[in-house]
């Protein structure tokens, strides 16, 4: 039988160790992944890096044996929609925008992913989110405009670009809400795998058009194995695995970790200023986390 939509996880209580554990390793790799794009797209096409990091995320999870579980026939539609949503079209999405977008912004927009999670959540289940999610998400999109305003000022930000990325955030909010019963039923890696593999064919063309436009410099390929390995197959199957145990919008708050991840990866490597109001948005951001990881009440 077809697993029933929901989004509220195994574990609908406060966060705890295991959860917090997850929420910052999945939020530091995603953080880190739009280093690894611009190093890909600088030298390799879009097609190119969309492929090489959904192809190899999956061939580092078929190496476990419990990423190779068995899907039942009726689920495979979800694992499809999954493939299209949260892995091919938001690779190819954000391969492309980064050609013509600043990293800091890609992250700003990538932000908004709560939000559009609790709306999803909200239309699919016909139920309005907990007062605590709506709340702390709030708060922590405002702790995230806070954070990259300094970095937004005179940066690139090609209205295309930021299309792409909004469209690729979309998707991710409908597949997050699609993930939590197929996590429950199968596990993080195997929907992950599963839904890799799928995606890997789907991006074959792109891949292959974009092969005559490609340079395959030593960086880029290191970027993009990084990008695939960790940054793809690795990260997914824990944040389907997080999203299984607290739901869809809490498990989206991950995302906020991104631009704190951007601002050390500046500073440490690039010797980048951090701005007073980046501080306090940083503050912000964690409070808003918080209150968005509370409990949430199962009727």
């Amino acid at each position: 039988m077809t697993s029933s939509l929901t989004n509220v996880g195994s574990h609908p209580d406060a966060y705890g160790p295991t959860e917090w554990g997850l929420t910052f390793t999945i939020g530091i790799i995603w953080g880190s992944a739009f280093l690894w794009i611009a190093l890909g797209v600088d030298h390799l096409a879009p097609g190119v890096v969309a492929f090489g990091r959904v192809a190899l995320g999956a061939g580092a999870l078929a190496v476990f044996k419990r990423s190779r579980r068995r899907i039942h026939r009726e689920d495979w539609l979800r694992i499809f929609a999954v493939a299209i949503l949260g892995n091919a079209a938001p690779a190819w999405l954000y391969a492309t925008a980064e050609t013509s977008l600043d990293s800091a912004v890609a992250g700003m927009v990538t932000a908004g992913v709560p939000i559009l999670s609790l709306i999803v959540a909200a239309l699919l289940l016909k139920q309005l989110p907990g007062r605590a999610q709506t709340i702390g998400i709030t708060v922590g999109f405002a702790g995230i405009f806070m954070m990259t305003l300094p970095s937004l000022r005179g940066a690139e930000a090609d209205p295309a670009g930021v299309g792409l990325v909004f469209l690729a955030i979309i998707g991710y909010a409908l597949s997050g809400n699609l993930l939590v019963p197929l996590q429950q039923r199968y596990g993080g890696p195997a929907v992950t795998l599963w839904a890799l593999v799928l995606s890997s064919f789907m991006l074959l063309p792109f891949a292959a058009v974009g092969l005559s436009e490609s340079e395959f410099t030593q960086s880029a390929l290191v970027a993009v194995v990084i990008l695939g390995v960790v940054g793809t197959g690795i990260v997914r199957a824990l944040s389907a695995t997080l999203a299984g145990r607290v739901g869809a919008p809490r498990m989206s708050t991950t995302t906020y970790l991104i631009p704190i991840v951007a601002i050390v990866l500046g500073v440490v490597f690039r010797d980048e200023v951090v701005q007073p109001i980046a501080i306090v948005g940083v503050a912000v951001v964690f409070g808003g986390a918080y209150i968005a990881t509370r409990a949430v009440r199962v009727d």
